[in-house]
């Protein structure tokens, strides 16, 4: 049965209403953004902040940066600023008060009249009748005169740190009196603010008595006037002036430890920052133009690098320190620099003329080129900015290499000596007393540790941050 046309475009006809032509009902699922758009270095950064440790370490270097930069803005005491009476202290956080005594000048003693022994009855030598201190016994000086012994031809003098059980425990020997009369001694050997046990025992010339006296003795802490002028302080003689802390202790000639620290740090990142910019740079551009140019100057040019390799450090460090007319005891700040920039850059060039030898073949480097750009102008214009990664990460390894080289040859005497102070040097001055006072070895030590783990954890983080192929995997 066959239809009409009539009929069939009323079969075919379907109902539309308004309800079809209205907007779509909102989707939750729409196309979105699944990845912010991002610079390069925006992407680094955030990447960077994802690695704990590269960020720790990050605010580890600007705090020691600040240390070295503000600190001796805030701890204000004299790296220089010697204090015999403070000599290897520990570290104290609290501020101690002293005495202002009169300068010690020349104390001309206590003269007594020679005494002969009575040999008819065999008199034998005796003890001191009295044991007693001329003035104020304090650290900056201890005046002692006692009564003289029949038939003593000069008296001994011992100190000790604890009450003698015999003649062979009185402690250390002090000195000895020149002359029979003489019935007086002056100690300044080191005195602590403390209590020792001061004995007196004469002698013929010949043998000691067997008896000594013996008198027990409390010092107080003191400075001299000359001394609180120098500092500052009240300067009148009796007055109690305050004494600063040292959070890190002192040295063996009781200097401030914390302000060492500080000034060592400044010639200790002076050396570490400035040698691996000076010689990333020379291998940055050694480097490029050995890539750039390739060929038989590429050949020549790595020949020279590794010549230079081979050179040994230390050989020419001494070199240049004799060249340089730098004697055995002084600082040679100016070799060091030059021999770690002479003979450091050969792994930048290395590196650099590995990048440049994949990427000189790009599209946007053959369109430079096809327009007259000048070979230098494209090595520092396109070559070198697209290694940038690899130069940062090379140059936050090469920094802690440099500090640790600068303490390692001032540690053994070829570096920063005395009096300039760097963290390698004061390692060196530790070791002599590192049984007695460890915190002289302790804290620039410390500080060296610090530095180089946090510039290689930070040099480990920023390769990866850098690394372009890792952000489509994560």
């Amino acid at each position: 049965m066959s239809l009409v046309p009539s009929e069939l475009s009323s079969k075919l006809s379907i109902a539309v209403s308004a309800a079809d032509f209205a907007p779509a009902p909102h989707q939750a699922q729409r196309e979105r953004i699944v990845r912010p758009s991002l610079s390069y270095w925006q992407d680094v950064w955030q990447r960077l902040c994802k690695n704990r440790r590269a960020l720790s370490s990050l605010y580890i270097v600007i705090a020691l940066l600040v240390f070295t930069l503000v600190g001796p803005w805030l701890w204000t005491q004299a790296p220089a600023l010697q204090d015999l009476d403070a000599i290897s202290q520990g570290p104290s956080w609290s501020s101690s008060s002293a005495l202002v005594v009169e300068d010690p000048g020349t104390w001309p003693g206590v003269q007594g009249a020679l005494r002969p022994r009575e040999e008819a009855d065999g008199q034998t030598l005796g003890a001191t009748a009295s044991l007693a201190v001329a003035g104020l016994p304090s650290t900056q000086y201890v005046r002692l005169y006692w009564e003289a012994v029949n038939g003593a031809q000069h008296y001994l003098i011992y100190r000790n740190d604890h009450a003698p059980e015999s003649n062979q425990d009185l402690g250390l020997p002090l000195g000895a009196t020149l002359t029979p009369d003489t019935l007086s001694f002056e100690d300044r050997l080191q005195l602590r603010p403390q209590t020792y046990w001061y004995s007196v025992i004469a002698s013929d010339g010949f043998e000691e008595a067997a008896l000594s006296t013996t008198a027990a003795i409390t010092l107080q802490r003191a400075i001299t006037a000359s001394q609180a002028r120098e500092r500052g302080l009240d300067d009148t003689l009796g007055a109690a002036v305050a004494l600063p802390a040292h959070p890190f202790g002192t040295d063996y000639l009781g200097r401030d430890l914390l302000a060492r620290v500080m000034e060592g740090a400044r010639v200790s990142l002076f050396i570490g920052i400035v040698a691996p910019l000076l010689f990333v740079s020379l291998g940055i551009i050694y480097g490029g133009i050995a890539g750039y140019f390739g060929g038989n100057l590429d050949i020549l040019m790595m020949r020279v690098v590794d010549f230079v390799i081979a050179l040994p450090f230390l050989l020419f460090m001494i070199l240049f320190r004799i060249g340089f007319g730098i004697g055995p005891g002084e600082s040679g700040i100016i070799p060091m620099l030059l021999a770690l920039v002479l003979l450091s850059w050969p792994d930048t060039a290395r590196l650099i003329r590995g990048q440049i030898l994949q990427i000189r073949g790009e599209a946007y480097v053959q369109a430079a080129r096809v327009l007259g750009a000048h070979p230098l102008y494209l090595i520092f214009r396109h070559l070198v900015p697209n290694t940038l990664g690899p130069i940062l990460v090379t140059l936050t390894f090469a920094i802690p290499m440099a500090i640790f080289t600068e303490a390692f040859l001032s540690f053994i005497g070829m570096g920063v000596s005395p009096p300039t102070s760097s963290w390698g040097s004061l390692s060196n001055e530790g070791i002599r007393t590192m049984l007695s006072s460890p915190h002289e070895l302790l804290f620039p030590a410390f500080f060296i540790s610090l530095t180089v783990l946090a510039f290689n954890l930070l040099g480990d983080g920023l390769r990866d941050a850098l690394d372009s192929r890792l952000r489509s995997r994560e």
